[in-house]
């Protein structure tokens, strides 16, 4: 344990923990550029085999960045996709961005330190960065923007220097340390424990942006909702989403065990795709299997959907499509199955459906996600907690979908539990609520780890 880490584990003041001296190495999980071929030919591409944890130089900080001691962050698919080394290894991304010269050269490593998700305090500030200080509670967008780009100030979505932080760029939020711009970080809620406030950001505020921004769907009270992967990070915040707005979600699943979490949770309409024969849809024409998933629909809710929330992908693309009502909207991303979609355009074209393309979110588009934590109407959905030297372990659990909600990972955190600053808010909305798999039989998912008292 380096001294600055011992200072801000002990809640040193600002001023302390500013004149203590920066470690010139830390821990973190990376990968190695030299592994990239590993899986070649490979059909199980295990992330355990290609994940390391240990010490890293600490880079130079650039006047618009700062640097936080990251207390916690999570598993997103981005970090499956750097560790399998596909569509392209991350180090391809890395140099791209090291080619710009000055402060990105810094990126440009043969190791790369993952993870965009993160929660903790910063540590540092560069010279030109105005609203945060040192001593600060933070919680990061891993939307890494230019703000001298012009298209930035219309949405940094748009622009096209946009990069994902701890995927196309080095230094992520899976360490002891994390570099970021400036313009990433948003005030950590209080009631929060560093666990659930890493876990927000990411998958919350893309599926904000996808269901309720003004450059997604825009869902409004009644709409039907249909959300493949109900009960994965992005599933569970476009659930809740949809619920709080008034709208009337409707959660796809692949199993019992996960329909019936979904319905433990408090959303009542539910389809398990084994029930219906999704599992092989593939293999047959989508329109056969399309009727099949409406009249389930219909047979939930009475109508067909307004909006179709699909970051699966390849698999069920063409379902979406299929489902969605005359007029309505598929809203996708990610595509954890297979960027290559396939669609029957005559089901889009002559009903009129539109297809909306969305990545993360905007810094405004995050924060008003995050306020809505802060105001208790969204929770967080951690099921499980690992520390970061089981970080591959964490990524395997998404890796084969074997999870539910967010995987967290302790950074320089002891043990889950910390960081709530406000108890007696945490107090007026309810563990049960902040912490929804607490109350679920063991065998409904990974079991988390027990709560600790308010602190650090």
């Amino acid at each position: 344990m380096d001294a600055l880490m011992q200072a801000v584990l002990a809640g040193a003041s600002p001023e302390e923990l500013a004149r203590t001296p920066l470690p010139p190495t830390y821990r973190a999980a990376y990968l190695r550029a030299e592994d990239a071929g590993i899986f070649a030919g490979r059909n199980d591409k295990d992330v355990r085999e290609s994940l390391h944890v240990g010490n890293v130089p600490m880079p130079d900080l650039a006047p618009d960045e700062v640097l936080v001691a990251m207390m916690a962050s999570s598993i997103n698919y981005n970090t499956v996709w750097s560790a399998t080394f596909e569509p392209l290894p991350t180090f391809t991304f890395l140099r791209r961005l090291g080619r710009q010269g000055g402060f990105a050269a810094r990126h440009d490593q043969p190791y790369h330190v993952i993870g965009s998700d993160g929660s903790g305090v910063v540590v540092r500030v560069g010279a030109a960065v105005r609203r945060w200080k040192i001593g600060d509670r933070v919680v990061m967008s891993g939307a890494y923007v230019d703000d001298q780009d012009p298209a930035t100030h219309n949405d940094s979505m748009l622009s096209g220097t946009q990069l994902a932080w701890g995927f196309e760029t080095n230094f992520g939020g899976l360490a002891h340390y994390g570099v970021l711009r400036a313009s990433q970080l948003l005030p950590k809620p209080a009631h929060l424990t560093w666990e659930e406030a890493a876990s927000i950001t990411l998958c919350a505020g893309t599926s904000y942006r996808m269901l309720v921004g003004e450059h997604g769907a825009r869902i409004k009270q009644g709409d039907v909702v249909l959300v493949w992967g109900a009960t994965g990070g992005l599933g569970l915040y476009a659930m809740q989403l949809v619920k709080n707005g008034g709208g009337i979600p409707v959660g796809v699943v692949g199993s019992e065990q996960k329909a019936k979490v979904l319905r433990q949770l408090g959303f009542d309409f539910v389809i398990n795709r084994q029930e219906i024969g999704l599992e092989a849809s593939g293999a047959e024409p989508v329109a056969e299997a399309g009727k099949r998933l409406g009249r389930r629909i219909r047979q939930e809710v009475g109508e067909d959907p307004h909006v179709v929330f699909d970051p699966v992908g390849r698999s069920t693309f063409g379902l979406s499509v299929f489902v969605v009502r005359r007029g309505g909207v598929v809203v996708t991303c990610g595509s954890s199955t297979g960027y290559l979609h396939e669609f029957d355009n005559r089901y889009l074209w002559m009903h009129l459906k539109r297809i909306i393309g969305s990545h993360v979110a905007n810094l405004q588009e995050k924060a008003e996600c995050v306020r809505l934590f802060d105001l208790g109407h969204l929770m967080p959905m951690v099921s499980c907690v690992h520390p970061l030297d089981e970080v591959g372990e964490a990524a395997r659990t998404v890796q084969l979908n074997e999870h539910l909600g967010k995987v967290a990972v302790l950074c320089m955190a002891p043990h889950s539990g910390l960081g709530v600053t406000d108890p007696g808010r945490r107090a007026r909305i309810g563990e049960d609520r902040l912490d929804p798999f607490m109350t679920l039989p063991r065998n409904a998912g990974p079991a988390p780890a027990p709560p600790h008292p308010a602190g650090v």
